[in-house]
């Protein structure tokens, strides 16, 4: 549906392979803050049947992809690391503007992108892998951030004028692309 601006380089997945315990922490944060993400914007819009019904479904499929990074890290003798301030989504939050009806845009779109990052970032780690269930678990996951990518812009066309959204969604791109350039690589999914 639409493509990022910025490409992960290679340095990213190598510091992720060299530290993976705490990428599965940082993953396991992400899926817990991905389905409390999807439970405030069903909680905010009650009113938006179609977004409801797909943020609570999201929710759901978020806490069970936390369940299974959790069993992946009980199976390494890892604890759930503690909750880190991600500089990534905070700069794209930066983003927001006011407004009931823009911000509303702007969570969609910033959502989309981010869910696109992990898609990015989840079939880099999938294809590091060697062959075995982590590896398929990566492929699975990639797939489904996929599908959540084009769900959020899906959702923004229903409420918004397409020129609007992807007006919109152009600047969140070239944001994002911004910031994944500042950001320095590191055993985390941003």
């Amino acid at each position: 549906m639409f493509e990022l601006e910025f490409n992960t380089p290679q340095q990213w997945t190598d510091a992720v392979l060299a530290d993976f315990d705490a990428f599965l922490q940082d993953h396991a944060a992400a899926e817990k803050k991905a389905s409390g993400m999807a439970l405030s914007m069903l909680s905010h819009y009650p009113d938006k049947r179609k977004l409801v019904k797909a943020m609570t479904d999201l929710a759901l499929e978020e806490m069970i992809h936390f369940k299974q990074v959790v069993k992946l890290l009980t199976e390494r003798d890892v604890n759930l690391g503690d909750d880190k301030k991600d500089p990534y989504v905070n700069q794209l939050r930066g983003m927001f503007r006011h407004g009931k009806e823009v911000f509303m845009l702007d969570r969609l779109l910033v959502a989309a992108v981010i869910e696109a990052r992990g898609h990015e970032r989840f079939a880099l780690i999938a294809e590091a892998l060697p062959p075995g269930k982590d590896k398929e678990f990566y492929t699975a996951i990639a797939k489904s951030e996929e599908k959540h990518k084009n769900l959020f812009v899906e959702l923004a066309y229903e409420y918004f004028d397409k020129e609007e959204v992807d007006a919109r969604l152009a600047e969140v791109i070239t944001r994002e692309a911004q910031i994944c350039a500042s950001l320095p690589y590191r055993a985390a999914l941003h």
